[in-house]
């Protein structure tokens, strides 16, 4: 658990050991550590090269809880896109200017709707085009409608 560094050439080897590992890096294709020292305050904090340490248990606990903080990281991000991608112009607030397409691929049948003032164009249900603008859907059925 300890590790030899050197604060100056001229001064005598001392023993120092690490109290906890802060942050990593890579540089110059070589890995570093960000160390608190025991018995030191955190002005000395240092980066060290990985294969200057033998703190091996240290380096592990510090490696496993920051993957567990990526995986944790990455949920929520991904719980978040999914939040968002089920938010459409309606749930913004948005007023509906016109329905561009219609789609039944995720099972339902969905609406492109395009809003007013906005370019931005998303899937609506037709459940909710039906309840919100029952105008602009007869209209976007009434272009479509042929008569033989």
């Amino acid at each position: 658990m300890s590790h030899e560094k050197s604060p100056s050439p001229t001064e005598e080897e001392e023993e120092y050991s690490v109290e906890k590992i802060l942050d990593k890096r890579v540089r110059n294709g070589k890995v570093e550590y960000f160390l608190k020292w025991k018995g030191y305050p955190e002005e000395d904090n240092s980066w060290e090269p990985e294969e200057n340490l033998s703190c091996t248990d240290l380096i592990i606990a510090f490696e496993a809880a920051r993957k567990r903080k990526d995986s944790l990281t990455k949920d929520d991000a991904a719980k978040k896109r999914k939040r968002d991608d089920t938010r459409n112009g309606f749930d913004k607030g948005l007023e509906p200017e016109r329905i561009l397409g219609a789609t039944d691929t995720p099972g339902e049948l969905m609406f492109l709707m395009k809003w007013k003032g906005s370019d931005e164009a998303d899937l609506v249900p037709a459940k909710t085009a039906n309840m919100k603008c029952p105008q602009i859907v007869i209209k976007f059925y009434e272009e479509r409608i042929n008569f033989h």
